[in-house]
């Protein structure tokens, strides 16, 4: 045998030894990623996906033998590294649960994601830190840190005098809406896709009571809902918005579930109790939102612009006819009627997204402005008045676009509420009636329970600006004490209370001198984005028997 060949068999057996070595160190390196991965799994997951990766029917889908997690791998940890919301099919079924990113850095996504990849009839490749880092890279949050900063809750505000401040509970979905029986002992939290939460206001424990993929249909297409109330039967009124797809143009199928039951002494089976539909709108489709009880035991609906300022957008799958006789106005239903018809009771609000009553029945309502630096609005509303929307803005005598129409000849339009400052964008003269985009949210009236200073005055939220300003601003709640001056109209002293917030959507009354607030994400600026969920917040009076 030559000395040559031997060397060749010497070295094909230290390849081979190498390679075994080698498959037998990435056998070794998985295997260790699978053990540190189903501790993590433990930890960040299992709550929703279950021990055995099926998940909850209806709300959150199976990770077991899953069709859409093995198909993409870089999807996969891009979920994992900035979450996931909206409707996804999962082995032939749709879910529309909403999953916040994990808080786990690249090497610890890596093992999570080949434990599940490789659990439950589910066969891949390990996930490399690496391959995390890529792909984090170009997500909402590029870094690990850049998300454990983002996950971050800010210390609380210093309340104003006489009141405290607490955190009631942390949310795991970004909140749109608060409900309650007044009582001041359970709040209910409605979340953007549907589902609910019962929170405990003594102690802050949280239980999900709804699922909305449950209840909803989610076939048509995209799905939001921003409307919720609970009537004196303890019944939760839910509003859902649904774009319809199949048909062009697109419809936007509008319906209010109410539930019929009750389970463990929590509202429970909603069931539709009102549809209607009209053509889908522009990117600026503000949908049907808001909805409450009146003095009066009827249910008032906001039903928001489906357009930005009556134009007809460049989308051919998208009706170009502007505002419909359903859309930028507030709906009234009888909610003893089996089958609710609508009556309009005001027009011209482009998006009134809250509005509560006085001690004396007037209705007061926050509204939206337009893409426009046209200032947002209060407005008294008032049956059979017309607010302007879309040919006026605020107090505004120009047209903000080329494309504004014309006002029809005779239409009586009602201005909002004039800003008497200090606060909100008052910069020395009344204006109507908040900063440009600064997003009013929540409104609520303050009765007796409150000190003589805030009595008699309004508590109004605002979300921020959602269009870059040279500042931020918003992201605060206002104090507005509302009254006629010496020509008969309406001003509005107007104080911040409380900043900065959190992106105040939504304020609450509950018990005596108690507010509730809910911060929809974490951000307190505009750069800070939307973010992950928020959470809720209590305003009581410091000494409520010295008020009584």
């Amino acid at each position: 045998m030559s000395t040559g060949f031997v060397r060749i068999i010497i070295t094909l057996t230290l390849c081979l030894a190498s390679m075994i070595m080698v498959r037998a160190q990435d056998a070794d390196t998985k295997e260790k990623q699978m053990a540190r991965g189903k501790l993590l799994y433990i930890q960040h997951c299992l709550l929703c996906h279950q021990s055995n990766g099926q998940g909850t029917p209806g709300a959150f889908p199976p990770l077991a033998n899953s069709d859409f997690l093995m198909a993409d791998k870089a999807r996969s940890i891009k979920i994992v590294a900035e979450g996931l919301t909206g409707i996804i099919t999962v082995n032939g079924k749709s879910y529309s649960g909403f999953m916040p990113p994990a808080i786990v850095d690249d090497q610890q996504a890596a093992d999570v994601l080949t434990f599940v990849r490789n659990s439950w009839g589910n066969s891949g490749e390990a996930v490399t830190a690496e391959e995390v880092k890529t792909v984090r890279a170009k997500t909402q949050f590029p870094t690990y840190q850049a998300l454990a900063k983002a996950n971050a809750y800010l210390p609380l505000p210093k309340p104003p005098e006489g009141f405290t401040l607490r955190e009631v509970a942390r949310l795991s979905n970004h909140p749109t809406r608060l409900a309650s029986d007044g009582e001041g002992k359970v709040l209910y939290s409605l979340c953007f896709n549907g589902d609910v939460w019962r929170v405990d206001l003594s102690n802050g424990n949280l239980r999900q009571i709804l699922w909305g993929a449950q209840y909803l249909d989610l076939k048509l297409g995209e799905t939001f809902i921003v409307g919720f109330t609970l009537d004196a039967q303890k019944r939760l009124y839910i509003v859902s918005n649904q774009r319809n797809e199949a048909v062009t143009p697109h419809r936007a199928e509008v319906i209010i579930y109410r539930t019929t039951k009750t389970e463990n002494g929590e509202p429970s089976q909603p069931q539709p109790w009102f549809k209607t539909s009209y053509p889908w709108g522009t990117g600026n489709h503000h949908a049907v939102g808001h909805i409450a009880f009146g003095p009066d035991g009827m249910l008032y609906v906001n039903s928001g612009s489906r357009t930005d300022s009556n134009d007809p957008g460049d989308d051919p799958r998208i009706s170009k006819e502007g505002e419909t006789p359903l859309t930028a106005c507030l709906w009234r239903l009888d909610p003893r009627a089996e089958k609710p018809e609508i009556e309009i009771y005001a027009r011209g609000l482009r998006n009134a997204y809250g509005f509560c009553w006085n001690d004396q029945g007037e209705m007061f309502a926050t509204e939206n402005g337009p893409n426009a630096d046209a200032p947002e609005e209060l407005n008294l509303i008032e049956k059979g008045k017309h607010y302007g929307f879309p040919y006026q803005y605020s107090d505004w005598t120009k047209k903000p676009y080329p494309y504004t129409p014309d006002a029809p000849a005779g239409l009586e339009i009602t201005l909002p509420v004039a800003n008497i400052g200090p606060d909100a964008g008052f910069k020395g003269k009344p204006f109507s009636t908040f900063d440009q985009h600064s997003s009013p949210s929540g409104i609520v009236f303050l009765g007796d329970d409150f000190p003589p200073e805030y009595r008699g005055t309004f508590l109004v939220g605002r979300f921020g600006i959602l269009i870059e300003q040279p500042s931020d601003y918003g992201f605060d709640l206002l104090q507005m004490r509302v009254r006629k001056n010496a020509e008969g109209k309406l001003e509005a002293s107007t104080k911040a209370i409380l900043t900065p917030l959190a992106r105040p959507v939504d304020v609450h009354l509950s018990g005596k001198g108690k507010v509730y607030i809910a911060e929809y994400c974490r951000a307190i600026t505009f750069k800070g984005g939307l973010g992950l969920p928020g959470r809720i917040l209590e305003l009581a009076v410091n000494d409520l028997d010295r008020h009584r």
